[in-house]
């Protein structure tokens, strides 16, 4: 079917015809009208695709982390100065990796026609580890779309798709065809894949690295990037994007007579770049944005290795530089031995005895028994503790402020019950636009705020949610008969059980605020929170 679209629509309708579930965001020139479209498309409707607006860009990149997890295709749509709010959980899913493939699309704007700068988000990118595809007119950009989410589920990685305001906002025939069926939901193979703490995020973070060869070898390949050879081999010229197209625009009535390397995947095909160099008097790189490509091309200049160090294998890649390392690196007589003696053989950390978190991890995994499909949704501090033994209550944890944002997205693939568990002052840090996001959608999950009142894995510093946790809730909107607070206690264990039990069955938002002070509080800083306890429940 042929369809006059901007490249923002083709963008969109690639994204539908690719088999998407939920796509995220929070508007912001020169991108908006990818999610707009979306939201009018009959067919997008029709199947059932989630397109609300998100509070902000965080929100949106971590709830679709959460339909990601879930299986589900997934796209998040932001300018590109949104990437910075987003930036925690973009930085770190590279190491998680996704379930159901993800496309993460930013718009840049060069020449700031709506911007406060002209970032280029190809950094963030490399930055991440991640492939990117930056398509040359509208109708690569339907295709490119497409071929995103089979990147993405094929690396199990993100994909970062990078539009700029002029392809962004002109027109062009598109023809369209063959669409997916959206997927099914299955959850992750590998049960800590999404459990970022180190011990886990160092194997995971290996795994990126070793799979950067893999990326090249892909971009080396791709039908997306392309060397036109010429007969002028005065100059060759690399094109990025849409620098293709304003190129090749020069040449309407004639074949252009200089060698050519269009380029719209990256890792940057080092093997097409080389043989500009080796075949070529000089080189012009033509990329809208920043000089990206020019920075990196010196690493393509020959095979006389006069740059060493980490990309060369000189020096480790992964992990923390010593003497030791530099020592080898300078062409020294060392022997690396990486192991520990057993004496001081790391053990995982643990909760303190008596905390509040045990008693309230014993409530969550009784209820576990009574449904294999709950799934709960974990945050930094002291509570991120869950995933390991001897509870084994938390599926993920991601970033400050992804449990209920992941959670939200999870519930909206389809998974009930879908539970967060956030601490009281990452909460107030970065927890309460997602459950905002929760409550103007009516989402069926159950929000769980350990409060501890206290910053506790940071050294028990004042938490600034202290107090405050029920108003800020029912200032939110939460309903005030699903905003409960309980007491995690061994001799409340049934108590709790059929009040967390109830509330989860709600089929909409619930908020249950489980307050008990941490044990490492001084015994005045706890009566005078048990004051503020008695005085916020009035």
């Amino acid at each position: 079917m042929k369809k006059l679209l901007l490249g923002n629509e083709a963008l969109a309708q690639g994204a539908i015809d690719a088999g998407i579930s939920g796509v995220y965001g929070y508007p912001g020139t020169p991108s908006t009208e990818i999610i707009e479209y979306i939201q009018r498309s009959k067919t997008a409707i029709k199947q059932g695709i989630h397109s609300k607006w998100s509070v902000n860009e965080k929100t949106a990149m971590e709830a679709a982390l959460g339909m990601s997890y879930a299986g589900k295709r997934v796209m998040t749509v932001m300018k590109h100065v949104g990437l910075n709010v987003a930036a925690d959980v973009f930085m770190n899913m590279s190491v998680s990796g996704i379930n159901g493939g993800f496309v993460v699309v930013v718009a840049d704007d060069p020449s700031m026609h709506s911007s406060q700068n002209e970032q280029d988000s190809r950094y963030y990118g490399k930055f991440a580890m991640v492939p990117m595809l930056e398509p040359s007119n509208q109708q690569e950009t339907y295709e490119i779309t497409k071929y995103a989410f089979e990147l993405s589920e094929k690396l199990e990685l993100p994909v970062l798709l990078r539009m700029v305001t002029r392809l962004s906002h002109s027109r062009a025939g598109i023809l369209t065809g063959g669409s997916k069926k959206q997927n099914s939901i299955h959850l992750p193979e590998n049960p800590t894949q999404f459990q970022l703490i180190p011990m886990h995020a160092r194997s995971r973070y290996k795994h990126l690295v070793e799979l950067q060869s893999d990326l090249l070898e892909i971009s080396e390949k791709s039908a997306f990037n392309e060397l036109i050879k010429g007969s002028d081999t005065s100059i060759g010229i690399i094109a990025s994007g849409i620098a293709f197209n304003y190129l090749m625009e020069n040449f309407e009535d004639t074949n252009c007579p200089y060698p050519i390397l269009k380029i719209s995947q990256y890792p940057l095909p080092k093997k097409a770049i080389k043989y500009l160099f080796d075949t070529c008097d000089k080189i012009l790189v033509l990329e809208d944005g920043y000089p990206f490509i020019e920075e990196m091309i010196s690493d393509f200049l020959g095979e006389n290795r006069k740059v060493i160090g980490r990309l060369s294998g000189d020096v480790p890649r992964v992990g923390e530089l010593n003497p030791d390392n530099i020592a080898k690196a300078l062409g020294f007589d060392v022997v690396i031995n990486e192991s520990l003696p057993k004496v001081v053989t790391g053990r995982p950390p643990e909760l303190c005895v008596g905390c509040s978190h045990k008693d309230l991890f014993d409530v969550i995994n009784e209820l576990k028994k009574e449904s294999q499909s709950q799934q709960v949704f974990g945050d930094i501090g002291c509570s991120a503790l869950g995933v390991l033994s001897p509870f084994k209550t938390v599926n993920t944890l991601i970033e400050m402020g992804a449990s209920i944002t992941m959670a939200k997205g999870a519930a909206d693939a389809g998974i009930h019950p879908a539970i967060a568990i956030i601490g009281d002052s990452t909460f107030t840090h970065s927890g309460m636009t997602g459950l905002l996001d929760c409550i103007i959608e009516k989402t069926p999950i159950t929000v769980i705020i350990s409060d501890n009142s206290a910053i506790a894995m940071t050294g028990a510093q004042d938490s600034s949610a202290s107090g405050r946790l029920v108003d800020i809730c029912r200032g939110l909107g939460v309903e005030e008969e699903h905003l409960r607070v309980l007491t995690p206690l061994h001799k409340n264990f049934r108590e709790n059980l059929d009040f967390v039990r109830r509330e989860i069955n709600y089929q909409g938002v619930s908020v249950i605020i489980s307050q008990r002070p941490c044990v490492q509080l001084p015994k005045e800083k706890k009566d005078k929170l048990n004051e503020l306890k008695k005085a916020s429940i009035k």
